[in-house]
């Protein structure tokens, strides 16, 4: 069975070294989006919003940037170097300022394999497939 593996990274700075040990522990694509999360806003702020704010009252505070990496990998023995790879670089997930990580059974993926063979998914494609 395949997983979905998506991790939103507290420290963007760190995305390349996760990239890198993602790729070591056989993951062959990733995508990588720019994230906002609403989990840090300082408690002013929360005084200051309307009784029901609307999505830009919480976009025009205070941005607290995040990447998220989202991949799909083919067994758990991946997932658990994913997740091993990524404490590596990051810390104890169960720590604070680290990241979030979870992961999701997928029941049909379609492409995986030609993207592989294609090498879009990413740079180093040939070696894992």
């Amino acid at each position: 069975m395949a997983y979905l593996v998506v991790f939103v990274l507290d420290d963007p700075t760190q995305c390349p070294d996760v990239l890198r040990a993602w790729d070591e522990a056989g993951v062959s694509g990733v995508t990588i989006l720019e994230s906002t999360g609403i989990g840090r806003l300082q408690k002013v702020i929360w005084d200051d919003l309307p009784l029901v704010p609307a999505l830009r009252d919480l976009l025009g505070t205070r941005e607290c940037h995040h990447r998220t990496l989202l991949t799909v990998v083919r067994d758990e023995e991946t997932v658990d170097r994913v997740i091993e790879a990524t404490q590596r670089i990051v810390g104890d997930l169960n720590q604070p300022h680290t990241g979030f990580l979870f992961v999701i059974p997928v029941v049909r993926v379609l492409g995986l394999d030609r993207a592989r063979k294609q090498g879009i998914l990413g740079a180093s494609n040939s070696a894992h497939s």
